[in-house]
Parts: C-alpha cells; structure tokens; sequence
C-alpha cells in the first residue's frame, strides 16, 4: 500500500486533475462565496470567509501532506479551474479513504464532475490500491446524487436530520464504492449491468 506523497496529473478528454497550489487562492476564493456551494457543503449562512492568506496557505501545503489528495479540476477548453476533488480520511490498515469534491458555476452541467470522479477513481483503485471510497451527500443536493449514482457509488445508509438549513432538518445520505465494484464497471455501472440496476449492491 502507497501512502498519497505523490501527487499526480490526471488528464481525461475534457478535464484534468492537478495538484492545487498557492495560486489557486483566488480562484477557490471565489468557487467558496458561490451561494449554491456554501448551501450544498451546509457553510452556515453567517460563517465568515476564509481570508486570503489562509487559503493561500492552506492550498499551499497541500502537496506536502502524504495523508490526503487535493487535485484543481481544470477545464481543458478554457483552461480555467472550475474546482477541486479530494481524497482525504485515509484510513491506511483497512485501505478506504473519503471523498469530497467543490465545483464552481463554471464547471456544472457539462459533465466535467463526472469524467472527474472516475479519473480520481481510478486511481484511488488501480494505483492507489484503496479498497473502499466513501463520501456524505444531502438529500437536497439530487443532481450530486445522480453523478455519484452514475459513476458506481451506492447509498449505504442515512444520517437522519444531520444539518438544519433555513428551519429545516436536512439528512445525509452516506454512499461508497468498492474495488470490486470498480473492476466491474470502472465508473459506468448502468453500461455494465444493463439500464434500472445503477446502484444495486450485491456480495
């Protein structure tokens, strides 16, 4: 088992994952003041944000930390990073780690999330040797459930009422995929198993 020390390049048709630096700061600056962002990761609504030498040293030290992965997705037709994905939790003697991914307005509704997550996936799987990635979704967030549905996660329980948003109590569906799974349908399970059976989970 690889510790995450190395931090990769990853280039797909349409994005490409790399390691975040300093000078992202600005960008992810703005990506964390996007309204829709702060209510889908349940950012209270007052929390004041980060300031711009903490983001600068925080994406600053990320390629020193052989516990986690921090990689900006970048537009490959503009060039622009329109967000980041992490692999982060490493829990080493069982090989899982978490997963959790920030897209700003422009990266949605292309599908540069989705061709993404499987780039990041199959490396957590054929390169990193991880067994099991998991991750937390509200329920009000149904495009983000859709994409991890799409690219092989499966609901595996739900934490009932664990945010209040605007007066009202908000689940979080838990979700995972497995090395098994992955060597199966490698980020397309619906292609692999036949239309209505995304998601289904057996031993």
């Amino acid at each position: 088992m690889t510790d995450f020390s190395r931090k990769p390049t990853l280039t797909g048709d349409n994005v490409m994952l790399r390691p975040v630096t300093e000078e992202d700061a600005a960008v992810f600056a703005e990506i964390l003041a996007d309204p829709e962002v702060l209510t889908l990761t349940g950012t209270p609504e007052d929390a004041p944000p980060l300031s711009p030498a903490a983001l600068r040293s925080w994406y600053g030290s990320r390629g020193d930390q052989p516990d986690r992965l921090d990689l900006a997705l970048v537009d490959r037709t503009s060039g622009e990073v329109v967000g980041e994905l992490v692999l982060n939790e490493w829990d080493e003697p069982n090989r899982s780690c978490n997963f959790r991914t920030l897209i700003g307005p422009g990266g949605r509704g292309r599908g540069l999330g989705t061709e993404a997550i499987r780039l990041l996936l199959a490396h957590a799987f054929e390169h990193l040797h991880l067994n099991r990635v998991s991750l937390g979704v509200y329920a009000f967030n149904p495009r983000a459930i859709r994409v991890y549905e799409k690219v092989g996660f499966v609901q595996e329980g739900v934490e009932r009422e664990a945010l209040l948003h605007r007066g009202r109590w908000i689940d979080s569906l838990s979700m995972s995929v497995l090395a098994r799974e992955w060597a199966v349908h490698r980020g397309r399970p619906e292609a692999a198993h036949g239309p209505g059976l995304t998601g289904i989970h057996t031993p």
